[in-house]
């Protein structure tokens, strides 16, 4: 029988104990948040299982329970009977504009649970598993994941990080969003640059209905959103295009570089903003490196696989090979303008 280090392994189940008890975790943060528990706690808290339970509307029993588990993870707090939210917890949990919001990561967790099936068969097949095609709604999990670094960083941080760009849209600038999901990131840059024109592509139609559907709901008049995909949408004349999160997902993301380098005029810029990743393995052993490894497995891979070529670039590509990719499409000058713990920001000229 191979020879065991007792402390290795214990810190190693401590660790794996740890892990199950953030999944079990998963169901009981999106309930708080679907029921508005969070939302309560934070209002009329600090507050007993029964306050808290009259407040929601819910079952005196299930919030008891409910509470009790999110005092045990430290999502809540607890003392003398009663729970609340400290400001960190309410920060994490019941602030829907907080740069750390991370609802939407509970979401996406759920989404790539019920994915399990369909990613495992392509794993025997090699094949990819379509966008669209994804168990739940794993786009609207995704869009909200991403919404609190777009709505805290994209118009205050990584715009003005781009050499001229916000002088240009001021002035009034012709923008694509490509790749563009739900539209968030659009209409925050239409709401910001009213003087500017901002077209969304998608190309997966129910996306773009969404967007549309958002756009109208804040009276958002320069910004539209067509399907269209990254390597042939349609338009020319582009003084900035933009991609969200979306390059590796791609699956010939060369052919779609040389297609944006079209669309651009020629003093145009692209603007490519990717998950945080170094160029090495070694340089992603780290918790976040954890977290889009495990996502790039269960959506982007699967997603890169279903199309074209599917060059399957991943979540964790690094700036070197993204670089190499931004270069293929004729662009001549690529660096990194900003950077947060989730995200680079690149700029291609």
């Amino acid at each position: 029988m191979t020879q065991v280090d007792e402390t290795k392994l214990n810190e190693l189940v401590g660790r794996v104990l740890g892990d199950l008890g953030g999944a079990v975790s998963v169901p009981l943060v999106r309930i708080g948040d679907t029921l508005g528990l969070y939302e309560t706690l934070k209002r009329i808290g600090p507050a007993t299982a029964e306050e808290v339970a009259g407040a929601a509307g819910c079952s005196p029993r299930y919030v008891r329970e409910w509470l009790s588990a999110q005092a045990a993870s430290g999502y809540v707090h607890h003392e003398r009977g009663r729970f609340s939210l400290s400001p960190e917890q309410s920060f994490i949990f019941a602030e829907p504009d907080s740069p750390v919001n991370l609802i939407g990561a509970f979401d996406t967790a759920a989404a790539m649970v019920e994915n399990q099936p369909k990613v495992q068969a392509a794993f025997k097949t090699g094949k990819g598993v379509a966008w669209g095609e994804q168990a739940g709604c794993m786009f609207c999990a995704v869009a909200r994941l991403f919404r609190p670094g777009y709505i805290n960083a994209l118009v205050q941080e990584w715009l003005p990080a781009l050499d001229g760009v916000t002088d240009k849209l001021k002035a009034g600038a012709a923008v694509a969003d490509v790749g563009c999901g739900h539209g968030l990131s659009t209409i925050l840059m239409a709401q910001a640059f009213p003087r500017s024109r901002f077209t969304g592509y998608d190309f997966h139609p129910a996306s773009i209905a969404a967007a549309t559907a958002h756009a109208l709901a804040h009276g958002v008049t320069n910004v539209r959103f067509e399907v269209g995909r990254a390597q042939d949408f349609a338009g020319s004349g582009f003084d900035l295009i933009t991609c969200f999160d979306c390059l590796h997902d791609m699956g010939d993301p060369k052919t779609a570089a040389a297609h944006i380098r079209k669309a651009l005029k020629d003093d145009g810029t692209w603007m490519v903003v990717e998950p945080m990743a170094g160029d090495a393995l070694e340089d992603n052993i780290n918790p976040v490196g954890r977290l889009y490894y495990s996502a790039s497995t269960m959506i982007c891979v699967p997603t890169s696989l279903a199309q074209e070529t599917g060059l399957a670039l991943g979540a964790q590509a690094g700036e070197k090979r993204l670089t190499e990719v931004i270069r293929s499409g004729g662009f001549t000058h690529v660096r990194r303008a900003a950077q947060t713990p989730l995200n680079m920001v690149l700029e291609a000229t």
